[in-house]
């Protein structure tokens, strides 16, 4: 709870500083020649690229000599794309969602490369009377925030397959948000019945025995399609330093490749980074469990992004139709 008060607390004085005038984009050191940069990313499995990027220290590798490269974590997607936006972060790995969502809104950001996909699994509360998702008429769902990605994920396949929605359209089911970590809290207490969630949360939730699996990942909308985690810069930095974006996107493609050469250390470095963040130690048996849902890759295409934004805005969380016409640039993984 502390590092999560800490994140925020460091969150808000970013804000401070950049309302005084500071530049937390690509700063440089008082003679000129040094310059630091912060990458983000969250506690879940599916930003492993980021932990794995952190820990060898792969940035150092592409970047000039001298950068000072720092981290920043974040519990949710709207935090993380305000620190872009802001120039508080140069980068960092997100869900599709919200950076689909603010740039339909105007931010001026671009997406360079994917992280993963998969990883989103439907849980159903152990004695909450649900066998199907036809059973979900009445019950309570939980999803990190309204219109994440996995949120939309779980909406879209509820409407479209079931003709269920949510109470935020008039719907049937209500809708709650929390962090990931805490579903299993939730489920044992009984205030949720239903959650939508990214690994490593799900097979966690598989080990306590809170919960079960309702859908799991290849059944869930966009499951197997969908870029799970995005890799967003602001497009400032894309037109004012290109070199840098070229040099980030490097090492993030580094961390993908160590992933999948080496995926035991890969999922050991995501044991200790999760437990570090969280305060919560996730065993080996849940991140192997997590990580047959999730495959770890760099390449993107847009119009994968397009029809997850088409669902978006047919669920109502978009006020009109997108299109993300400029949105990704894979020209640095060219």
């Amino acid at each position: 709870m502390k590092k999560w008060l800490s994140i925020i607390a460091l969150t808000v004085m970013s804000l401070v500083l950049a309302a005084c005038g500071s530049d937390a984009g690509a700063n440089s050191d008082e003679g000129g020649s040094k310059e630091e940069i912060t990458i983000g990313y969250f506690p879940n499995i599916n930003h492993v690229a980021g932990m794995v990027a952190e820990t060898k220290d792969l940035y150092s590798e592409t970047l000039p000599d001298g950068t000072k490269v720092n981290y920043q974590y974040f519990p949710d997607g709207s935090s993380f794309m305000t620190a872009i936006e802001t120039g508080d972060i140069q980068g960092g790995l997100v869900g599709p969602g919200p950076a689909m969502n603010h740039f339909t809104s105007g931010a001026e950001i671009n997406v360079v490369a994917a992280g993963s996909t998969g990883g989103t699994v439907i849980m159903a509360r152990e004695g909450a009377d649900i066998e199907s998702p036809e059973d979900l008429a009445g019950k309570t769902f939980v999803s990190p925030r309204v219109g994440c990605t996995h949120d939309v994920q779980f909406e879209t396949m509820m409407k479209e397959e079931y003709g269920l929605t949510s109470d935020r359209i008039d719907g049937e089911m209500k809708h709650v948000t929390g962090k990931p970590a805490t579903y299993a809290s939730l489920f044992e207490t009984k205030n949720v019945d239903v959650a939508t969630v990214p690994e490593p949360w799900a097979s966690s939730i598989e080990e306590q025995g809170s919960g079960k699996v309702l859908v799991d990942t290849p059944d869930v909308a966009f499951g197997e399609t969908l870029p799970a985690a995005v890799f967003v810069t602001s497009q400032k930095l894309v037109d004012e330093n290109p070199d840098m974006v070229g040099s980030i996107v490097e090492a993030h493609k580094k961390a993908t490749d160590f992933i999948n050469e080496n995926p035991e250390e890969a999922k050991q470095i995501a044991i200790n980074k999760i437990k570090d963040i969280t305060d919560q130690e996730l065993s080996k048996e849940v991140i192997d469990r997590a990580w047959e849902r999730i495959d770890f890759t760099y390449e993107v295409k847009e119009e994968n992004l397009q029809k997850f934004a088409d669902a978006s805005y047919d669920l109502e969380f978009l006020k009109e139709k997108p299109d993300l016409t400029g949105l990704v640039d894979t020209s640095f993984l060219d």
